[in-house]
């Protein structure tokens, strides 16, 4: 505010002088002795216009356009004030100053009112250059555009963001050779490894939240070999809420490289499907189970019953969903899927309406050496729960299978098939609606491959592939949750709903675009070693056997197979002694499995048929 006062008056008297050519004699003493009348109203209206106008409430060494616009709205406001108040003193007097003189003030009193405010911030971005020095970290940008032009922004005025915006990245012929707030369009994506080397770059923020994957991996797959941290926004929702900055990038990861675009689900569909009903998900700890209870949190159930045995996973996801649906009637509870008792009393005390079943043993190779355990968990406790459903009028079943039901080589993917074949005898016999959801691996699930790479090349190497020509099917975990939720919606009794999973992945492929993300080059900073394929694994998974067919559903990513015809009273009567037999711990179980499984060969576990 004093320094206001001294631009007042130092522009009321430059106003004068420029006037009369600096000449402070030729200067009309009535002119002179005016604006001395004047200038304690002068001070006094700038005074309370500026602080009106939060030129006194502002912190200038943030400040920006929406501050510059106050201090020219500020300038100008004052300029007609301070005009009309002179001209209201001397009525009857057409020229008590001379008409040059309000220009000139209002002209003046902005260049030092402006200059004075933002030579604070200028002075800041050295300060904070200068105690950056030698740490900061040279930084390309790609993408010239809105979200390019924050991120820069704020790499250039944060005190704590210790980066330096060595060049961007554009595609847009016309943006080379520009420069975005200091920072120069140095190129196209043609160019961005010769301009890594030549500008010495540590790291990549790709700032195209509005591109799609496909895109973005025709990016990702130069950028990765540049051996430099890659960055990127997550998405364009966020440059729609003006929600860019630097604290919102993300490492790129090996989702993003799959190149497709995320899978969309018609939300509104599975909103009317799952709210106010009581629902029930069973392995509700893992990994597809505890992304089921959010997605499900999130459209407002009547109730949600989390049952799992393992407590740790389970307990994280209680407190999870406590802390982001306040409002849900959570139910948790540790329970086995094997235990009668406990499951019927389950059902009768809250008497589910949906039921997701995803509690199971998963792990091939392990399941291999303990086959027994497999059959217990996956097809006794998959029966045992689908009678208490049929007993206690659940409305609806969904059961989570695999592609490895689909001509077994593995007891794990034989005793899934069995449990879509129970699905598919119940809903013959029962009013509740019994269908299966089958898909193929998902990115990032516990001990899936993803997760067992990163801590490989964390250790520095090797990482462990089983064989070069092993291909398996990825969707992220949301993705193929949103679409079991919408595959529920379209069930209506006895169908093996097939997920397309795109184009499969070579396994070789994703351990090396991680070595690469990490910032090392495969064989030379990390090795890849080949072990050999583990008991019970194929080197591709099928997602349909040949007589189930396929038919369309309304989303084009969700198919329905035709179900199996078989002998429901002998399959029973199988199950019956499966029962009594595997309670007994019997050396190989698997030989009793393909009789009931016909398409189980375990013998094929490593070949390409």
């Amino acid at each position: 505010m004093c320094y206001d006062v001294l631009a007042v008056f130092a522009a009321s008297i430059v106003a004068l002088l420029i006037r009369f050519d600096l000449n402070i004699k030729s200067v009309p003493f009535q002119y002179m002795d005016e604006v001395w009348r004047a200038l304690p109203f002068m001070i006094i209206v700038t005074l309370v216009i500026f602080w009106l106008l939060r030129l006194y409430s502002s912190l200038w060494s943030y400040a920006g356009a929406l501050e510059m616009m106050y201090v020219v709205s500020a300038c100008i406001l004052d300029t007609v004030v301070v005009t009309v108040l002179i001209l209201l003193r001397n009525w009857g007097d057409m020229y008590p100053v001379p008409r040059s003189f309000y220009i000139l003030y209002g002209l003046f009193l902005f260049v030092l009112v402006m200059g004075c405010r933002y030579s604070y911030r200028g002075l800041r971005v050295l300060r904070n250059m200068r105690r950056a020095g030698v740490y900061r970290r040279n930084v390309l940008v790609i993408g010239a555009g809105d979200a390019g032009n924050q991120i820069i922004k704020e790499i250039n005025n944060s005190r704590y963001v210790k980066k330096k915006v060595v060049g961007v990245i554009d595609d847009d012929r016309n943006k080379i050779g520009n420069y975005i707030h200091g920072a120069k369009v140095v190129g196209d994506r043609s160019d961005i490894l010769e301009k890594v080397e030549e500008l010495h770059v540590h790291e990549i923020i790709i700032a195209m939240p509005s591109a799609t994957q496909k895109q973005i991996k025709g990016i990702l797959d130069i950028c990765k070999e540049t051996g430099c941290t890659l960055k990127r926004l997550p998405g364009i929702y966020q440059l729609v809420n003006g929600d860019v900055s630097v604290s919102k990038l993300k490492d790129v990861d090996v989702n993003d490289l799959l190149g497709r675009d995320p899978v969309t689900v018609d939300l509104q569909s599975i909103m009317d499907y799952v709210s106010r009903k009581v629902i029930m998900v069973t392995g509700g700890g893992g990994s597809i189970g505890s992304e089921l209870c959010r997605q499900i949190a999130a459209h407002k159930p009547k109730q949600l019953i989390i049952v799992d045995i393992y407590e740790n996973t389970t307990y994280d996801v209680q407190n999870e969903l406590k802390v982001r649906f306040p409002e849900l009637d959570l139910v948790v509870l540790i329970a086995s899927v094997r235990n009668t008792n406990r499951m019927n009393w389950i059902f009768e005390h809250y008497k589910p309406e949906i039921i997701y079943h995803a509690a199971a043993h998963k792990h091939v190779p392990l399941m291999e050496e303990s086959p027994n355990e497999a059959i217990k968990n996956n097809v006794l406790g998959t029966w045992k729960i689908v009678q208490a459903a049929d007993r206690y009028g659940v409305k609806k079943f969904v059961m989570i299978s695999t592609d490895k039901a689909v001509n077994p080589t593995n007891i794990m993917g034989a005793s899934k098939r069995i449990c879509e074949m129970i699905i598919q005898t119940y809903n013959r016999r029962s009013k509740t609606d019994f269908v299966a959801v089958r898909f193929g691996n998902v990115l990032g699930s516990n001990g899936s491959v993803i997760p067992l790479f990163k801590k490989q090349i964390e250790r520095g190497g090797p990482v462990t592939v089983t064989h070069p020509d092993i291909v398996r099917y990825f969707m992220t975990i949301p993705e193929a949750v949103s679409l079991v939720l919408q595959a529920g919606t379209y069930a209506k009794g006895g169908e093996i709903f097939v997920l397309d999973m795109g184009e499969p992945v070579k396994i070789l492929d994703l351990a090396k675009n991680l070595i690469l993300l990490s910032g090392h080059k495969p064989d030379e900073d990390i090795h890849i070693i080949f072990t050999g394929l583990r008991p019970g694994e194929k080197l591709y998974e099928e997602m349909l056997m040949d007589e189930e067919g396929m038919q369309d559903t309304a989303n084009n990513l969700i198919h329905v197979g035709r179900p199996i015809e078989l002998d429901e009273e002998k399959f029973m009567q199988q199950l019956e002694e499966l029962k009594e037999y595997v309670v007994t711990e019997p050396e190989d179980i698997r030989e009793y499995v393909k009789k009931i499984v016909p398409t189980y060969h375990p013998e094929l576990a490593g070949e390409n048929k």
